[in-house]
């Protein structure tokens, strides 16, 4: 069973958060605040962490950042009711990776949830298989039935993470903060370069296309 551990020191939507995630089948244990969640995770193997950005004793920024300093490497979804794109970017560049913003929608709590569930299984695989192909993240190759194609570092990510979740899209802002970093000086048409370099290499592929959402970004089809 899947081991979740809600950090929120309003006790109400603690209990509201557990009580969702326990009709959906998670085994869920609780804390207060960062030094609470420190406890059971020296005590509870856990699999994901929810947690509010603002508690006594240790906010979310510095627990998150913490876990990552300490090589941890479970998914986090901060639920907080800071909602500015500064309050997002500090999350996403301590560690954080997904973020909701109050009042929360529990369905989609829980779609994000196992979303973030089936990524770490995929990373701690370090493959994506469908088909014919393969994506290798320990050698940045993709195989397919034929050939065995080795890719830069950022164009493997960038193909990586719009395989991971086909179908949704990717705003270009998006896969620069989650590929290139926020701190990056390239700009978005970085993007964009490769987005063409990775549909020359495989648009003659029938079980994927990088398909173009006008106005929004990328997203990928899978056909097989």
């Amino acid at each position: 069973m899947v081991n979740i551990l809600v950090v929120d020191d309003n006790d109400s939507i603690r209990k509201l958060i557990t009580m969702y995630l326990k009709r959906d089948g998670y085994n869920v244990f609780a804390a207060s605040d960062g030094l609470e969640a420190l406890d059971v995770l020296g005590q509870e193997h856990i699999d994901l962490i929810i947690l509010d950005i603002m508690m006594p004793n240790m906010d979310g920024y510095t627990l998150t950042n913490e876990l990552r300093t300490a090589k941890y490497s479970l998914p986090i979804l901060m639920i907080t009711a800071k909602e500015t794109f500064a309050d997002k970017k500090q999350g996403f560049s301590v560690g954080t990776d997904d973020y909701m913003v109050k009042p929360i929608d529990f369905d989609e709590m829980l779609l994000r949830v196992s979303a973030l569930l089936r990524r770490a299984k995929i990373s701690n695989e370090h493959k994506i298989v469908f088909g014919d192909i393969t994506l290798d993240n320990d050698t940045l190759t993709v195989t397919t039935k034929t050939e065995a194609i080795p890719l830069p570092q950022k164009e493997f990510h960038l193909l990586f993470k719009l395989l991971n979740y086909p179908q949704k899209i990717f705003t270009r802002q998006e896969l620069m903060a989650e590929i290139w970093g926020f701190d990056s000086d390239t700009d978005e048409r970085t993007v964009d370069v490769h987005i063409k370099r990775l549909r020359e290499k495989f648009d003659k592929y029938e079980e994927f296309k990088i398909m173009t959402v006008r106005g929004l970004g990328y997203k990928v089809e899978k056909f097989k």
